[in-house]
Parts: C-alpha cells; structure tokens; sequence
C-alpha cells in the first residue's frame, strides 16, 4: 500500500512557475513508476508526466514539453514536476499517482492516487 500527499500548488500568474511535490509513504517507493495528472472542472482526468522507477526514462504531454519537468528523490521517497511558463490553460487540480513497474501514460495504469493539489493560473 502507498499513500500519496501532493503539495506545492497555488495561484500563479501566467509566466510565471510552481513546483509540486508529491510525498509517498512507504519502503518500496524506488520500485514504482509515478505520474502526474490534472483535471480541470468539467474534464477528464488527463496525463502530464511520468517518470520510471529509476529516474531514467520521462514522458510528457506534448502541451508541456519543455515547459514541465517531472524529477524524483528515492531517498526521500518524493516526486516533484516543476512548472515554468505556466498558462492559464495549465488550470487544473493536480493528482500524483504511483503504479508498480515502469512509467504509463493512462490513469488505468495506476494503482495509487493522491488527493490532488489545485494550480490556478491567472491572465
């Protein structure tokens, strides 16, 4: 079992950048792939980042490419996504997820979720 608290979120101005943190419990944190995703009211629950056991190997949603950077610490058993130039399209409650194995781009692939941490980014 993994417990997810996501932290970090906040009103931004366009522009401007916010880093999430993501905090697992747990011993066996180095052996899950994790995602982040987001919702905006309204819509679905859509992919952001993803990153490998290792740290190895990121995917991204072609929307925040180079603008997004997804980073983990299995020391500290912490995922972070580091968010510059955010838009206001970038709106949404963001959830961090864990799954056993490699990194996955669909929310069915995971198998923990956090509660979520809204980003609101203002024009």
């Amino acid at each position: 079992q993994v417990q997810l608290v996501e932290s970090g979120g906040g009103l931004v101005q366009a522009g401007g950048s916010l880093r999430l943190s993501c905090a697992a419990s747990g011993r066996t944190f180095s052996s899950y792939g994790m995602g982040w995703f987001r919702q905006a009211p309204g819509k679905e629950r859509d992919f952001v980042a993803a990153i490998s056991w290792s740290g190895g190997s990121t995917v991204y949603r072609d929307s925040v490419k180079g603008r997004f950077t997804i980073s983990r610490d299995n020391a500290k058993n912490t995922v972070y996504l580091r968010m510059n130039s955010l838009k206001p399209e970038d709106t949404a409650v963001y959830y961090c997820a864990a799954r056993v194995g490699g990194s996955a781009a669909y929310t069915s692939a995971y198998d923990y979720w956090g509660q979520g941490t809204q980003v609101t980014v203002s024009s």
